[in-house]
């Protein structure tokens, strides 16, 4: 059976609504967070928990993990760990996790110290989330193409989850009648690097829907997010830019020289996909956006690139 576009938004929206985060999974992370903060601040009686991440910016699914980001001001922190969490795991990366699963709920969280900028860009992701209807869609199922690719895996060299999302939105952004802003530009005041971080999860919540002259559909626009990166984006030429909503040159400074991939974070300037450190990962990368445009420009059938009953199976 021949497939057309609008039966490929149809299975987009399909596997949105199956996958998507619930308003039950996001209060049960809450509860957890809010416990340990209560917890923490036996310690430290000024500290503070954030969620962050996909649980929180909008474009988590049924089995994401959630994010918590401490802030604390003491020197070295004592990471005790209490009768409720289990499996405790430090992550020597860049910025140092703890994974742990909560006894109770199940829920496996990552909890790093200080990492403030992961609280800005929550908050900046979510507002895109909100502000146009079409965002959440369109980057949970290209989340699940990429994970089924085995694109999605900063930990094994490919793309990190938080470059992806950031890979949507400048696409969605840069189309000749844009999708979304660049809401940084739009509303300076709501997004300041150096706004309290206390007050960032205050700020970004009257900023209004978005009114796009773009009314191309969901399959529409995951076929042409594939075709920009297999054809259009200039990998060793661009650096990719949400806060500018554009793609900049790429300069010859130390963040950007011999990358692959060069995906500006909004608030610190750095590179979120120094994971793709490898030219094998990188073509493999490639490869996949090439592949899989062609095949869904001639099928239009997403089960070609990503079996959705499967998925959604496994949500």
């Amino acid at each position: 059976m021949l497939f057309c576009v609008s039966q490929l938004s149809g299975q987009m929206v399909e596997l949105f609504e199956a996958c998507q985060q619930q308003l039950s999974d996001l209060e049960r992370k809450e509860l957890c967070r809010a416990q340990l903060q209560r917890e923490i601040q036996r310690l430290f009686p000024l500290a503070r928990l954030y969620l962050a991440g996909s649980s929180l910016n909008g474009f988590g699914s049924r089995n994401s993990d959630a994010d918590l980001c401490l802030v604390i001001q003491a020197a070295p922190v004592n990471m005790s760990v209490t009768s409720y969490i289990e499996r405790p795991q430090l992550i020597r990366a860049k910025v140092p996790i703890l994974k742990f699963r909560d006894k109770v709920s199940g829920v496996e969280f990552d909890l790093n110290v200080n990492n403030t900028v992961g609280i800005r860009n929550t908050f900046l992701l979510r507002s895109y989330a909100n502000t146009e209807q079409r965002v959440r869609p369109i980057i949970l199922v290209i989340k699940r193409w990429a994970r089924h690719h085995g694109i999605n895996d900063a930990s094994k060299g490919t793309l990190s989850s938080y470059t992806l999302v950031l890979m949507v939105l400048h696409y969605l952004q840069t189309l000749p009648e844009p999708v979304i802003p660049s809401l940084q530009k739009e509303y300076p005041e709501c997004f300041s690097p150096t706004m309290e971080i206390h007050l960032v999860p205050e700020r970004p919540k009257d900023i209004p829907l978005y009114s796009s002259s773009n009314d191309a559909s969901l399959g529409e626009l995951l076929l042409g997010f594939l075709k920009y990166y297999a054809s259009v984006f200039s990998w060793d030429k661009q650096v990719i830019s949400v806060r500018e909503a554009k793609a900049l040159p790429k300069s010859n400074s130390l963040e950007w020289r011999d990358k692959f991939i060069c995906v500006e974070e909004p608030f610190d300037g750095t590179n979120t996909a120094r994971a793709v450190h490898e030219k094998v990962k990188f073509d493999a990368i490639k490869a996949q956006f090439t592949e899989s445009w062609q095949v869904l420009q001639l099928r239009k059938d997403l089960n070609f690139i990503l079996p959705v009953r499967n998925t959604i199976q496994s949500r």
